[in-house]
């Protein structure tokens, strides 16, 4: 089981360095084109700088920076690696830390599910939305819905990373799932 949950983790870990990757790229075409832009000689001997064919990349930039963070949030950021306010939960005994991860887990999960059919309501609209610009790079069938579909994802990976750190909690305690509480908040 661990082999199968490492092979996913870097496969994740893959995708979001291939879009952060996608995103650079096509910051630096941005920069080739807005500084060769003056010279309207360089648009006429190369074509391809011609800065009208590039409005995309500012489109695309911001679809990919939303991909990134949620794809990431999801897949990619651990728990330790998020900002957490546990004065309280390293302060009490194992016991009542293994409830606090118990409640405070079911309680993240039920509300991310909680927000599914809202969201969905919201999205259900943007199906009949195109992008301003991207059609000429991706083609007509993308659609807003297409570029934040990635939220969904989100909640669905979060409310199951979250019940099953309720379960682990439930049956290993608090202190098997979260060892950096042990090792003095340094997580190794």
């Amino acid at each position: 089981m661990s082999t199968a949950i490492k092979w996913l983790t870097r496969s994740a870990e893959f995708v979001a360095a291939m879009m952060m990757a996608a995103m650079f790229l096509t910051f630096i075409l941005q920069i080739v084109v807005r500084y060769s832009a003056p010279f309207g000689w360089l648009a006429e001997a190369f074509p391809l700088l011609d800065p009208s064919r590039y409005g995309w990349t500012l489109e695309l930039c911001l679809a990919l920076w939303v991909w990134i963070v949620f794809w990431g949030a999801a897949f990619v950021v651990g728990d330790r690696d998020h900002v957490t306010f546990d004065i309280l939960y390293t302060h009490v005994n194992p016991k009542v830390r293994t409830w606090f991860a118990i409640i405070g887990s079911l309680a993240v999960c039920a509300g991310l599910l909680w927000s599914l059919e809202p969201t969905w309501s919201k999205f259900y609209i943007l199906r009949l939305k195109k992008t301003a610009t991207l059609n000429g790079l991706l083609g007509d069938w993308v659609r807003m819905r297409d570029i934040y579909s990635v939220y969904m994802i989100f909640l669905l990976a979060v409310s199951a990373r979250y019940a099953w750190r309720a379960f682990s909690a439930f049956r290993h305690g608090a202190d098997a799932e979260t060892s950096h509480v042990r090792d003095g908040g340094t997580g190794r």
